[in-house]
Formats: structure tokens, C-alpha cells, sequence
């Protein structure tokens, strides 16, 4: 019996010294707890209230006094306290950050556009946010989840894949959105005069370089794009209308949609080149990065061989004003539509409007100074 008790006794004294352990490893280990706005009032004697209105910006509405407002933030920056932005944004619905999401990072056009959606959203105060979908539906339902995680403001989407589903998911955030170079169904759009711009282009081209069409090699050809796409569709209908008006209306082979990447442009010019013996009597190249394609292609040829025909570009880079022959060459306005853009979240416009705006013809031999032209 005495032996049992010892045992016992013994048995407890170890289990109570295997618990002091463990509290004093777990003390040790554990993370410090963070400050929060109620140890930050206690310690400064000032209510919770006024504490997150001195942590915020609402402190000046409220009155409070500026050294009040340093002494709160004194003794928070001692203990290390930082506000949780997000749920901050969650809470009054505002996070300060704005999104954008652009096709390609490697396309002119589009780092036009984010550069003047950061410019734009600085002179509002706000932090810009700016993915690149890769043109993959996909990627962009993910990037839009994301961004709405993060409570932005509004969200911009260029170029959309699936414009339809984007709507869908922000209007079931309740997070407000527009679409830019591309239309979508479910929010406001502002898109280039694509037609207008693709129209005056070829009249551009025929004046250049007057065409019958009575050969295959006696014609104009439109290169690249995707035939299904908002912005390619007005420029071809455009490039239809202004043949057919000029009496030569384009056969099917006139038009190869053939999607955007350099790649496949170059083989698809090459081709073109070898069925009609040479260039065509003239080209208008439907963006710039299927220009840059062709220009792989035309680089390997004599200059002679560039003299016969005429070429234009829907997209505009400087350096084009270099080349050894002359590109007609249409820059859309990258800066108005993202200026367009802004001004309906402003205005707090929810209509389904479509905003076209004007690109400019920019002549061959000729240098665009660029609204960040003072900027390096």
C-alpha cells in the first residue's frame, strides 16, 4: 500500500514537472500576440474610436487634435501595431488599390495603356495594380478572383477574353469595372474607332500605291489578328468596305487572320510571298506584334524588292520611322481611352455605354512625341 502511494506520488510529481515543461516550451515558441487597437488605447488612454480614427485619416473629420494624433501613433509604432489594409478595405469598401488586367506585357499598345492607368490613378492617391492575363480565359477569371480578394477599388480589363464571365464574377462582388480596347456585354467600354482608323488607313495605302486587282500580286492584303475578336472584325469590315467602295472588292485569300504571334505571321508572309512571287502591291498589318513577324521576313529581302509595294501598320511604333522603306501607321490613343475610362468611374457611370475613341494616322518618316516623352 505504502508502495503504491510512493508510486503514485511520484507519478504525479513527474507529471506535474512534464507539464511545466511543456507550458515553458510553449510560452517560448509560441509567435507574440499583436498589438491591437485596444492595447494601443489602454496604453495612450484614449478610446478605441479615437484610436482608429488617429491610425486612419479620419481624425481630422473628427476633430481630434494633431498631438493627440502623435501620441497615439507614438505608442502604436512602439508596440509594432500595423493596420490590416485588407480587411480595412473590406470594411469601408475602399483598399485604395486600383486594378488592371492587359493581354501581353510585350505589346507598345498595351504598356501604353498601363503606363497611363498607373499615371491617372497616382494623381487620385491610389496604388495601381496591373496583371497580364496572357490572353488565356483562365488566367484572367484567376487574376480577377484575386484582385477581388484584395478589395480594389475598380478594376479595368483590357483586351478581355471572356468579358462575359469577368461581369459576372465583379457584379457578384459588387466591385465596379470597365473594359478598354475591347467591348464587354456587362459594364461600361470604351474601345479605338477601329473601323474609322483601319478605314482611313487603307484609303492611305490605294493612294500610295493604286491597285486593280486584276492579278493576285496586284492587290492589298490584310495580315494577322483573330477574325473573332471585337477589334480585328472592325478593321477588316473596314478594309472591306473601302475596297469594295474603290471597285475592287478583297477575295477571301486577301484576308489572313492569323492570329497575333510573330511566328506565325512571318510563315504566313513567307507563304503569301512564294504563292504570288513576291510582296503584293500592298499590306496592311493588322498590330504590332504581327508586324514584327513580317519585318522578319522582309528583312531577309533586297530593298529593291520593297519598292513595288506599300505597307501599313494598325499600331504605331517610333523606331518604324527608321526602317529602310515607309509604314503608313495607325496609333491608337492609349492615353484618351484610359483618360475616357477614368472619367466614367468618376462619374460613376454603370450604363452599358460603348466610348469610341479616335486613333491617329501617323505618316510615314514621322515621330510621335508620346504624353511620357519628358519621363526616363
Amino acid at each position: 500500500m505504502i508502495c503504491t502511494i510512493d508510486i503514485a506520488h511520484q507519478a504525479a510529481k513527474r507529471l506535474e514537472s512534464s507539464r511545466s515543461f511543456l507550458s515553458k516550451t510553449v510560452a517560448m515558441t509560441r509567435a507574440p500576440r499583436k498589438a491591437t487597437i485596444y492595447d494601443i488605447a489602454r496604453l495612450s488612454g484614449a478610446s478605441p474610436s479615437t484610436v482608429s480614427a488617429a491610425l486612419g485619416e479620419s481624425w481630422r473629420t473628427r476633430r481630434i487634435s494633431e498631438a493627440t494624433v502623435e501620441a497615439i501613433r507614438k505608442v502604436a509604432a512602439e508596440q509594432g501595431y500595423s493596420a490590416n489594409m485588407q480587411a480595412r478595405g473590406l470594411r469601408k469598401a475602399r483598399s485604395g488599390l486600383v486594378g488592371m488586367i492587359i493581354p501581353l506585357h510585350d505589346n507598345r499598345f498595351f504598356t501604353a495603356l498601363s503606363q497611363s492607368f498607373e499615371a491617372f490613378a497616382r494623381e487620385r492617391g491610389l496604388v495601381p495594380v496591373i496583371a497580364s492575363s496572357l490572353r488565356e480565359p483562365e488566367e484572367e477569371r484567376r487574376i480577377v478572383e484575386t484582385l477581388i480578394s484584395y478589395a480594389v477599388d475598380f478594376l479595368f480589363i483590357a483586351g478581355a477574353t471572356d468579358p462575359d464571365t469577368v461581369s459576372r464574377m465583379c457584379k457578384a462582388a459588387d466591385l465596379r469595372h470597365i473594359f478598354v480596347d475591347l467591348p464587354g456585354r456587362g459594364a461600361p467600354s470604351v474601345v479605338s474607332d477601329n473601323h474609322k482608323g483601319a478605314a482611313e488607313l487603307t484609303r492611305r495605302l490605294l493612294v500610295d500605291r493604286p491597285v486593280t486587282g486584276q492579278t493576285p500580286r496586284d492587290r492589298l492584303y490584310l495580315i494577322g489578328g483573330d477574325a473573332s475578336d471585337y477589334a480585328t472584325g472592325r478593321r477588316i469590315e473596314a478594309f472591306r468596305d473601302v475596297l469594295t467602295e474603290a471597285g475592287i472588292p478583297p477575295l477571301p485569300e486577301q484576308i489572313i487572320a492569323c492570329g497575333y504571334a510573330p511566328r506565325s505571321a512571318m510563315r504566313e508572309i513567307a507563304a503569301l510571298c512564294d504563292r504570288l512571287g513576291g510582296l503584293p502591291g500592298g499590306l496592311l498589318v493588322n498590330s504590332l506584334t504581327v508586324f514584327e513577324g513580317v519585318l522578319g521576313h522582309l528583312s531577309g529581302l533586297p530593298a529593291e524588292a520593297l519598292r513595288a509595294s506599300v505597307i501599313g501598320c494598325y499600331d504605331y511604333d517610333p523606331f518604324a520611322a527608321w526602317l529602310q522603306f515607309p509604314v503608313h501607321m495607325v496609333r491608337q490613343d492609349a492615353h484618351g481611352l484610359i483618360r475616357e475610362a477614368y472619367r466614367m468611374i468618376d462619374d460613376n457611370v454603370r450604363s452599358l455605354v460603348l466610348t469610341m475613341v479616335e486613333p491617329e494616322q501617323i505618316a510615314p518618316r514621322t515621330f510621335y512625341d508620346s504624353p511620357f516623352a519628358d519621363r526616363g
